[in-house]
């Protein structure tokens, strides 16, 4: 998924510097999803209040979505770097192209994570067959030494298990000994888990890890802090085990994601993300002069079109600032 603001902010974004230790709620704001009737998300990462957890660096919340009101996803062309994108759906159906030729569907319950690596463009619409569309878009930031990877793309369907009554799905790294065959460069976890109303859960948490609980739907008590649906619950490095309590009224769904800090500063600008601002000037111009000349012999850092691309995304205009350090 693109950032569609039409404005970004170039943000810098470090590693947490010692707040307190115990659960902390985070809240989201309301990004409108580019177009005259723009499919509202909720962007809970980055914030001023937390830019990372481990290396997940942004975190888009939408739906359920009426499609015949807003129109859908319909983002066309548009590029990445230096990052993976994690795209997990709730309902619905997506339809992805990329610049390394492949064409994929993404479905409910299944994981697609793009590697942009050095660079990759990528266009996402919801298909005919959606008319609810509901689900997350996650961002990884590669650690310095892998951000110019090849770029790649991987599918995978978890097996659905029942653990103490609690519907979990693991798309990423390892949980209640299930294991993601799905490659990161930094260890992370990912998974979806379901509670009956009123059920608790206790989870045993990586000490290692930063881990933040999503509440999708219903409701939730973690470590103490209520949430509800599009709601982070923030926990810090060091924490062994949190209960999570589903709300009694209705079952719950939440994503928990966790992974090691990962202890360096990034340029996060539109679908970029450097180590410097020049560097960032640098991934637009080369985006815009590639979207300028389509029939070029050799393609270029974002790799060949897909025939099928019609139109493709202009990068905004950069601030004029240069940036200052964010935490």
């Amino acid at each position: 998924m693109s950032n569609l603001d039409p404005a970004p902010d170039e943000v810098v974004c470090a590693a947490d510097d010692g707040r307190e230790s115990g659960p902390r709620l985070l809240d989201y704001r309301d990004v409108p999803l580019g177009g005259p009737r723009a499919m509202p998300v909720r962007r809970s990462l980055p914030q001023r209040a937390q830019s990372f957890i481990g290396a997940w660096c942004f975190l888009d919340h939408y739906g359920p979505d009426d499609v015949s009101a807003s129109g859908g996803m319909k983002v066309a062309g548009h590029p990445h770097t230096g990052l993976q994108t994690v795209s997990w759906l709730f309902t619905g159906e997506i339809e992805h192209r990329d610049t390394t030729g492949v064409h994929a569907l993404v479905r409910p319950g299944e994981i697609n994570l793009m590697t942009a690596g050095s660079g990759i463009a990528h266009s996402e619409f919801s298909t005919a067959r959606t008319s609810v569309l509901h689900g997350v878009q996650l961002w990884v930031a590669l650690p310095g030494e892998h951000r110019f990877t090849a770029p790649a793309f991987e599918h995978y369907a978890p097996p659905v298990i029942d653990h103490d009554g609690v519907r979990v799905l693991v798309f990423l790294g390892t949980l209640f000994g299930q294991r993601s065959p799905v490659r990161t460069f930094s260890p992370l976890l990912g998974a979806e888990l379901t509670l009956p109303p009123g059920r608790s859960l206790r989870l045993d948490l990586d000490p290692a890890f930063e881990h933040g609980v999503l509440v999708d739907t219903g409701g939730a008590t973690v470590g103490g802090v209520g949430a509800k649906p599009g709601q982070l619950v923030y926990l810090s490095q060091g924490a062994t085990r949190v209960e999570v309590r589903a709300s009694g009224d209705e079952q719950t769904r939440i994503l928990l994601l966790g992974g090691e800090p990962l202890g360096e500063e990034i340029v996060m600008w539109w679908n970029f993300i450097g180590r410097s601002h020049d560097e960032v000037v640098q991934f637009r111009e080369d985006w815009q002069r590639e979207r300028s000349d389509q029939a070029a012999a050799t393609p270029g850092r974002y790799g060949p079109f897909p025939a099928q691309w019609r139109e493709t995304i202009p990068a905004p205009i950069l601030p004029n600032a240069r940036l200052k350090p964010r935490r």
